[in-house]
């Protein structure tokens, strides 16, 4: 399994209105943080694709915020203090260990295949296929068995919902971004 790398922004109760609307609306008043690779929620600090990423990001539809070269990520967003700077795989087969150095795992995010919304902590819940409970306080799920059976009950339960085609990622979060 090949890391891939993003730095997102943090979306915490520092957000203040933000954080509360979102809290209210979701029903996770547990959640301490949101890490999830849902866009609306944590969008990726680099806003444009340079000419000079292309050759150390992942060339893939819907996947120009990820990074294969971690040292080169870190150089372009140096400048930014405050971000989560994050270690992904996706769909991995079995949990990946051991993640890089530095990075420690959160948990599994189920984000639909255009990357667009996280099933978890972005479309309201699905009460019928997981508990709001079972979300660890940064909204993710914490055992890759229990992301892959979310995923398959998704698909299966609700096929014409935009947004669960979904893939599982990994996240592992750096201690030190």
């Amino acid at each position: 399994m090949t890391p891939w790398f993003i730095a997102t922004e943090p979306f915490t109760p520092n957000d203040g209105d933000t954080w509360a609307k979102y809290v209210a609306w979701s029903g996770l008043g547990h959640l301490e943080e949101v890490v999830s690779l849902d866009p609306m929620l944590c969008p990726p600090i680099l806003k444009e694709t340079k000419d000079d990423y292309w050759s150390h990001i992942v060339n893939e539809d819907f996947m120009l915020d990820y990074f294969l070269d971690l040292d080169y990520l870190k150089s372009q967003t140096a400048g930014f203090n405050r971000k989560n700077l994050l270690c992904v795989f996706r769909n991995p087969e079995v949990h990946p260990e051991p993640a890089p150095p530095g990075f420690q795992f959160l948990g599994y995010d189920l984000v639909d295949t255009l990357g667009s919304a996280s099933a978890l902590s972005n479309c309201g819940g699905f009460p019928d296929v997981f508990s709001n409970s079972e979300l660890s306080s940064a909204g993710l799920l914490t055992s890759h068995a229990r992301a892959l059976q979310v995923q398959s009950k998704l698909r299966l339960l609700y096929p014409e919902h935009g947004h669960t085609d979904c893939h599982v990622w990994a996240i592992f979060r750096a201690v030190e971004p």
